[in-house]
């Protein structure tokens, strides 16, 4: 009989957020598989939990996967989590878990804490609200992305580390607007946790006079949708895309994306 992977949730900062079940979980799993042993093994000695661990990562997701693999499919339970919060959402995990359930092993997740449901929760914004996990580090990258994502009728969630946030608030005042709504929380459920609630604005203000520091989850509010076209008659070639693209204002990629919610192939 093949063993359970548990994808398993842990705290963001305050270690009072593991669950019971968590709790239960750990301490009977045969093997915990963490991001960082050294980082994990705090949380386990607070609860008091003596297991061997196996350090799982972007970096060794190949060979460890096939490890964990074979414990389970020898009937072993194997934990997975993150440093913190919940796997799969900005952690490793998404491949181990494709594989596991490829090779019809169970796969249980064992909710808990996560950063961005809790920004969610202190913000006071209500859906649609789009995943989109870290920006992309290069700056070309990042500028492209809050291009294409801008246009979507939701509001955006993303993770930025400290080192990063001025300049991706520079280029959401210069792509998006300084008045698009905005959301900055930063170290939530530790000790200077904090909340703000503004615009693009004046969390660059804020945060020009306050130097980052800690863990940001950022909740963009969604701009002001352009007046949507008639909807073209039937298929466009590439060249009448390129055209419609450019009477719209838009990149090729936000005009392909428009043309779909006309044509009625994705819901807005």
């Amino acid at each position: 009989m093949s063993g359970t992977l548990y994808v398993v949730a842990t705290p963001i900062g305050n270690l009072e957020d593991l669950t019971h079940r968590a709790l239960r979980v750990l301490g009977e799993a045969d093997l915990i598989a963490c991001e960082d042993t050294r980082h994990s093994r705090i949380l386990l000695a607070h609860y008091g939990i003596q297991r061997p661990l196996l350090s799982y990562h972007r970096h060794n997701e190949a060979a460890r996967g096939a490890q964990i693999l074979e414990r389970l499919a020898a009937g072993q339970n194997v934990a997975l989590i993150s440093d913190a919060g919940a796997p799969l959402l900005a952690d490793p995990g998404a491949r181990l878990v494709r594989e596991a359930l490829d090779a019809g092993l169970p796969v249980i997740p064992v909710p808990g804490a996560s950063a961005a449901i809790t920004a969610l929760m202190a913000s006071a914004t209500e859906p649609p609200v789009l995943l989109l996990g870290f920006l992309p580090a290069r700056a070309s990258e990042r500028r492209r992305a809050l291009q294409d994502w801008a246009p979507l009728p939701a509001s955006l969630l993303l993770y930025e580390a400290p080192h990063r946030l001025l300049a991706a608030l520079a280029d959401m005042a210069e792509l998006l607007g300084r008045e698009r709504p905005l959301v900055v929380a930063r170290e939530l459920t530790k000790r200077f946790e904090q909340v703000l609630r503004g615009t693009v604005a004046s969390a660059q203000a804020h945060f020009q006079a306050h130097p980052p520091k800690g863990e940001f989850t950022l909740i963009l509010g969604p701009g002001p949708m352009s007046p949507v076209p008639a909807e073209p008659a039937g298929p466009m070639t590439r060249d009448e895309l390129k055209a419609w693209a450019r009477a719209q204002g838009l990149s090729r990629s936000q005009a392909y994306r428009r043309w779909q919610q006309l044509q009625g192939r994705i819901k807005g």
